[in-house]
């Protein structure tokens, strides 16, 4: 008896060309090793086939306009003399081409070479408006030539010899008009402070420095103080009538003396930008130092 045949002979025959997916379907799933051929894509339909463009002038690319002659540059050719050397003929080896040569910058004006340089060349603010409220305020003071001395000067100087009530400035103080405004302010002040803690009329301020052209502290490579512009003063004391001149220093706390000098520092500060004093340093143990430097922000020093 024969064996029967094998699963693979029991392909239908009447499988052809057409059935041979659907057979190789059934194949395919009785035999998981056989791999399966994607379905072939349907056909594109006829409305949406184009035909290709054909070529034209809508195809064709425009072209940019020819360079101008006059921006064209001539070609050079390696044996051909640069047009330097067609000038000036042929340069020798060793000399320096006109080409290489780089041009100098001009020479620096004179107005703005040396210490002219660092003199003060802006123009001064009018102070016409100041020199009225300096003479209402019964300040004595005559005009002064324009200071400069360098980076140090004053356009508009004035020589201040008296304030109010006959108070004398010894020696007279050279100043500009703000910072004299500002004296003469505070002074007023200092008359009524007098009466009132020393029961004497205050009859005269001891200057130090006003106008010197230096760095501050007498430090020469320090910022130029104040008084390099006539916009500083030194007090070193005030004279009285009928008793003994007090001069500015440390003195004994609760004395009447030291309340004066403590009251008038603390007058200062609400006329000058800067107030220095005994206690602030070394370099102003012995007067106070007052000016009108101006800050950002409107920053006052009171120390």
């Amino acid at each position: 008896m024969r064996p029967p045949p094998p699963k693979a002979a029991l392909l239908p025959i009447g499988c052809g060309l057409v059935m041979l997916a659907l057979c190789g379907g059934a194949r395919a799933q009785s035999d998981p090793a056989m791999p399966v051929p994607p379905p072939v894509p349907p056909a594109r339909p006829a409305e949406l086939v184009t035909a290709p463009p054909e070529p034209g002038p809508a195809l064709d690319a425009p072209r940019p306009p020819a360079r101008p002659p006059e921006l064209s540059a001539p070609a050079v050719t390696p044996d051909a003399p640069k047009p330097e050397e067609a000038k000036s003929g042929e340069v020798k080896s060793g000399e320096t081409k006109p080409a290489d040569i780089v041009p100098l910058p001009p020479a620096r004006p004179a107005e703005l070479s040396g210490e002219a340089a660092l003199a003060v060349t802006v123009a001064a603010a009018d102070d016409t408006a100041c020199r009225q409220r300096l003479e209402r305020l019964g300040a004595r003071f005559e005009p002064l030539p324009a200071l400069s001395d360098g980076q140090c000067g004053a356009a508009r100087p004035l020589k201040i010899t008296a304030l109010a009530g006959d108070l004398a400035l010894t020696p007279p103080a050279t100043l500009v008009c703000g910072a004299a405004e500002a004296l003469a302010r505070w002074a007023t002040e200092a008359q009524t402070l007098a009466e009132r803690d020393l029961s004497q009329p205050l009859k005269g301020l001891g200057l130090g420095t006003t106008y010197l052209c230096r760095g501050q502290n007498h430090d020469p490579d320090a910022k130029l103080s104040e008084h390099a512009f006539a916009n500083g003063i030194d007090v070193m004391g005030f004279t009285f009538a009928n008793r003994p001149a007090i001069a500015v220093a440390p003195l004994p706390e609760g004395t009447p003396e030291a309340a004066f000098l403590a009251h008038v520092r603390a007058k200062a500060c609400g006329f000058f930008r800067t107030v220095l004093g005994p206690g602030t340093d070394a370099a102003h143990a012995n007067h106070f130092h007052l000016d009108e430097r101006e800050r950002p922000a409107g920053h006052r020093l009171c120390q």
